[in-house]
């Protein structure tokens, strides 16, 4: 795969029916390695790894309703109680991030009402904080770190 703007992590991998798969540590499974799945894997251990958010605070690929819509997030990094901090759109790396991208993120973050919003393609990541007062995004330098 190909090299991302993360540090380097070890994956297990497997190969059945021609496709490469990889370990999924959060949903406890093999999933298949796409380009974004790529990127949601190095993503999700960037959080845990370099920015100390425990596993258990991370979910991935669950499903929400937008009014009539079914619709599924990448990856979520919630508070201890419970509430969402942050909502992230993992891109592959051919996926320019536009705003496109990040008006589907605002899209899903109206249904889930995260503190902040992150979206990646490997090689550039974007964070933005949601001041709830003014409606607005405050584009910040990175991902806050984990603070128990």
């Amino acid at each position: 795969m190909q090299m991302l703007n993360f540090p380097t992590y070890a994956f297990r991998y497997k190969t059945k029916e021609n496709k490469r798969w990889v370990f999924d540590g959060i949903r406890k499974k093999f999933v298949v390695l796409t380009p974004e799945e790529w990127v949601r894997q190095n993503a999700v251990q960037f959080l845990m790894r370099e920015k100390k958010y425990p596993q258990s605070l991370v979910n991935v690929e669950k499903q929400i309703r937008l009014g009539d819509l079914a619709k599924r997030y990448d990856l979520v990094v919630f508070n201890p109680d419970g509430t969402l901090f942050l909502l992230g759109e993992c891109k592959a790396t051919s996926i320019p991030l536009t705003q496109d991208v990040f008006d589907q993120l605002a899209r899903y973050n109206q249904a889930l009402n995260a503190e902040f919003l992150w979206i990646t393609n490997g090689l550039r990541h974007l964070c933005f904080q949601v001041d709830k007062v003014s409606e607005k995004y405050i584009l910040i330098p990175e991902i806050p770190e984990y603070i128990r």
